[in-house]
């Protein structure tokens, strides 16, 4: 087998945890069938906010799938045409294939936090609801002091977000620390996104934390030798 440094399973919701190899990888981020979800999530989005015609979205026929196996759900048949679509969009990210990039083994084949076998050593980081392209908040890691070995940087399946996948720094603390850490740096603390929110997620604090797979062109940045390949990870 490939050398690998994390899991991954087939969905959010089902599938054993497997080695993710650079193959596997690969795979995935080329599949016409994610960039499509990708792209449809984008576009409902972009129409929903912009008023324009949903007509051509509910003539989808994953769409009528899925409203008649909501059809017994109880509200379901008040809800507006855009709240159906954007269920229906959300539903399609669940369904992504999802990277576990801070565990490289689980006891089992289930992806828990009680059954982390060995750490990669990885941890993602995610700012959300961006106001600016995530490419610019990207690009702040290549300044040539910038204190982070980031392996893998991309956008996000809703457009408006900045996945990072980086070394975990143990002189900093958990993931927790590190998070916070890596925010600072990016000037993202505090800064608040397109919902009033705080842009940086801090809910990735979770080794076993899934990640959505994106799609080739999403990616900004990756170094496939250290992803994959960083045997400390499993000393």
């Amino acid at each position: 087998m490939e050398d690998f440094r994390f899991t991954m399973q087939e969905n959010q919701y089902w599938g054993e945890c497997v080695p993710c190899t650079p193959t596997v990888f690969n795979k995935n981020v080329d599949d016409p069938k994610v960039a499509r979800k990708i792209e449809l999530r984008r576009a409902v989005d972009k129409a929903i906010r912009e008023g324009l015609s949903l007509d051509s979205f509910t003539q989808e026929r994953e769409f009528m799938q899925f409203c008649t196996k909501k059809q017994g759900e109880k509200n379901f048949g008040t809800l507006t045409t855009a709240e159906k679509l954007l269920q229906w969009t959300n539903s399609l990210k669940s369904s992504l294939p999802c990277f576990i990039f801070g565990v490289t083994e689980f006891e089992g084949t289930q992806r828990k936090q009680a059954e982390i076998k060995h750490l990669s050593g990885l941890f993602m980081f995610d700012a959300d609801h961006l106001t600016c392209d995530p490419e610019e908040v990207y690009k702040r890691t290549l300044a040539e002091d910038f204190p982070w070995k980031v392996r893998l940087a991309h956008k996000t399946s809703s457009g408006h977000g900045l996945r990072l996948v980086c070394e975990w720094r143990t002189e900093l603390g958990n993931i927790a620390d590190n998070q916070i850490c890596l925010a600072r740096d990016l000037h993202l603390m505090g800064v608040l996104g397109s919902t009033g929110k705080p842009v940086v997620d801090d809910s990735c604090i979770d080794a076993t934390r899934i990640s959505y797979c994106p799609r080739r062109e999403d990616i900004y940045f990756i170094d496939e030798n250290e992803l994959f390949n960083n045997q400390s990870s499993r000393s």
